[in-house]
């Protein structure tokens, strides 16, 4: 048995004393029977906000040796250092990823469609519940891309990402208009997943430019089609220089999908550090300040129907008020949310409300903010004032969950995933109906029951909130510009009209 390829990693920032799970994928085939060790190379890291790493110790794991299927409880010691590693390990068979020629993609032979079909349809919905679905890439190729070479040319290649899993095409040397022709399978470990496509320029030994990216949510792939994106920058805000053609096919299962909506996402383990940068603190703030607003004036109308200010206003709500506390029962809450959930869908339907508007306004800014974070980088002021920089990237990270937090729950109702918004209208007609037949003091004590022996069930158990998990799939304003689809060569842009009103 081989394995390939050896494996290194440098363990993510995590609490002292906390558990951090990490997946990797073994490609091994069976040569001989003879057995060749492979070892995992583990480093511990300390990292500080300043940019200094130091290395705690390392140690090393024979996969090999491991016994497949099956938890593996190691206590394995730092080399050279003091201290020592508690790791549980599990090695297991990994299907789904792949990568091949146009000419033996897994879904173009109808017998293995059929069959991957099967495995995900509604009756299989409680079998193997963590392999949600199976998606399907085909890379075909770039046109008009950015030139990084001194001779107008570049060497392209592509790196596909969903989730931890990463894949990558050949390159194409010297051509702005690459054509990889290449398939990429993956396992859909959540549906809310996103597709990140990043093209780079290989430049050697050193680390590769970036050329450009694209971000597609696995819920807004058109099967079977072949669609042309345009090439994004890194943030995913503006428009890039070149388009990539895709084609891509999503099978999956919406009760298995349904189910780990409400588990907590798997964390990235790749993480690029938060820099400072006056134009999203200037953002977040805008954020909240919108939602701020929306929640004064709504208390500012409450408020005018005490004092009267208005006759007719206050008679039409202290009658409403009346009948709602004489005939509201439990279960009318969630119905509420329901009459809201049609209201909104109505508005979408009839063209009367714009999903997009306000996300589009929202990432309307100028470049000039992004050349004074480029200047102040240059003089060197980020490190004259590493306290001070510490603290505002922590205002501007919690304005961000803030301003997210709000935008969430408005998209819910807005049905900007409709996949989620129904989900929820489903969740909360169940409630109505459990909270109309059941009493709450029995649900409350079930509840209660289930969250008291949640760890003596599973000692290993993360403990979570089901609706924080679900609100975390739904994409706030910022990442529906990022996810957002760019037409090729449009005028239409938010940031390009800016520019041409200046």
């Amino acid at each position: 048995m081989d394995w390939s390829p050896s494996l290194s990693s440098r363990g993510r920032t995590s609490p002292e004393g906390a558990w951090q799970r990490f997946l990797f994928s073994l490609n091994w085939e069976i040569k001989d029977t003879r057995v060749r060790k492979d070892m995992l190379d583990i480093e511990v890291w300390r990292k500080d906000n300043k940019k200094h790493e130091e290395l705690l110790g390392r140690c090393q794991v024979d996969v090999s040796a491991l016994p497949m299927k099956q938890t593996s409880c190691l206590k394995l010691p730092l080399e050279k250092h003091p201290g020592s590693l508690l790791m549980l390990i599990a090695v297991a068979p990994c299907t789904g990823v792949s990568i091949s020629d146009l000419c033996v993609c897994p879904l173009g032979d109808p017998s293995e469609r059929l069959q991957i079909s099967q495995r995900y349809c509604i009756k299989n919905s409680f079998r193997d519940i963590k392999d949600i679905g199976f998606l399907q890439v085909k890379v075909l190729k770039a046109v008009d891309l950015l030139a990084a070479d001194f001779a107008g040319k570049s060497d392209p290649f592509c790196v596909l990402e969903l989730g931890n899993d990463m894949l990558q095409t050949h390159t194409v040397y010297k051509n702005l208009n690459p054509e990889w022709n290449k398939v990429f399978t993956f396992p859909v470990k959540d549906i809310h997943d996103v597709l990140e496509v990043t093209v780079f320029d290989e430049d050697g030994d050193k680390p590769p430019d970036f050329l450009g990216k694209v971000a597609i949510p696995l819920l807004s792939i058109r099967n079977g089609k072949q669609s042309c994106y345009t090439l994004k920058n890194k943030d995913l805000e503006r428009a890039s220089k070149g388009v990539i053609y895709l084609e891509m096919d999503v099978l999956f299962n919406p009760i298995k999908a349904s189910i780990r909506t409400f588990k907590p996402r798997e964390k990235r383990f790749a993480e690029e550090n938060r820099k400072f940068s006056k134009k999203i603190l200037s953002r977040n703030v805008d954020r909240v300040k919108k939602i701020t607003m929306a929640i004064w004036n709504t208390i500012q109308f409450l408020w005018s129907c005490f004092l009267w200010e208005s006759t007719v206003k206050s008679v039409i709500a202290f009658v409403v008020f009346v009948v709602t506390v004489w005939t509201v029962e439990l279960y009318m809450v969630p119905l509420a949310l329901l009459v809201l959930f049609a209201y909104n869908f109505s508005l979408i339907t009839t063209g009367k409300v714009n999903n997009t508007q306000d996300a589009q306004e929202l990432m309307g800014l100028d470049e000039d903010e992004d050349e004074d974070d480029k200047e102040s980088e240059k003089k060197g002021l980020i490190e004259r004032i590493h306290m001070v920089q510490e603290i505002i990237i922590a205002v501007q990270s919690i304005l961000e969950e803030i301003a997210s937090f709000g935008e969430r729950i408005k998209n819910t109702f807005n049905w900007t995933v409709p996949f989620l918004s129904v989900l929820a209208c489903l969740v909360l007609a169940a409630a109505t109906v459990i909270l109309y037949f059941i009493p709450l003091r029995y649900i409350v004590l079930i509840w209660g029951i289930n969250k008291f022996t949640k760890r003596l069930r599973n000692p290993y158990a993360i403990d979570n909130n089901e609706l924080l998990d679900f609100l975390s799939r739904v994409p706030s304003d910022v990442q529906k510009v990022q996810h957002a689809e760019l037409k090729p060569y449009s005028s239409s842009s938010p940031i390009r009209k800016k520019r041409s009103a200046l």
